[in-house]
């Protein structure tokens, strides 16, 4: 996993700063606040887009439940609002889903970014692969089912505008995350 198509989104990479005003490392933060953004964002509309509820999303800095510093966090309330035909599946996509949206954006996966969902992502996929190619196989499957997922118009137009609004506010509520998905629903019908 190292690649991924950046076609879907344009380059939201420009400093809003005049070049002289910035410095590279004010650049390189403000692009890795950006991919968050977008990493986060693709938690959430993958989420929604399979009926969960989401409690709220925000890109400040933080701590995970283990202690280890994290840039955002996607917080989906338990239990699902629709059945699900099958929820491990349904886990696995949301969890890829915010590498997926982030590699739209920069044309590439951060596994480094991404590594606590990846290490769930393992930790599920164990319990239905009996082998490591069995299990390989399911995660490129399972990688593949979210990119073409993410890849869909509502869904692009839904993380572009979530992702600009976590930028401007740093975080929102689920409310406003369900507001913007059925927005761009609406658009794209």
């Amino acid at each position: 996993m190292t690649h991924a198509n950046s076609d879907s989104f344009p380059n939201d990479f420009p400093n809003d700063l005049p070049n002289d005003e910035v410095t590279a490392d004010e650049a390189v933060t403000r692009q890795q606040l950006i991919a968050t953004a977008y990493h986060e964002a693709g938690h959430a509309v993958m989420a929604v887009s399979l009926g969960r509820t989401i409690q709220k999303v925000s890109i400040a800095p933080g701590k995970s439940r283990f202690g280890a510093s994290r840039l955002g966090h996607c917080e989906i309330k338990k239990g699902v609002k629709k059945g699900s035909h099958d929820r491990l599946e349904d886990d696995v996509l949301i969890l890829l889903a915010g590498m997926v949206a982030e590699a739209k954006l920069t044309g590439q996966y951060c596994q480094q970014g991404a590594g606590q969902d990846l290490r769930d992502v393992a930790n599920l996929l164990c319990t239905r692969a009996a082998s490591p190619r069995q299990h390989e196989t399911l995660q490129r499957r399972m990688l593949s089912k979210t990119e073409h997922l993410l890849g869909d118009d509502v869904h692009v137009e839904a993380i572009r505008e979530i992702a600009q609004e976590l930028l401007a506010k740093t975080t929102i509520s689920g409310r406003l995350v369900r507001h913007y998905f059925h927005q761009a629903q609406q658009r794209k019908r």
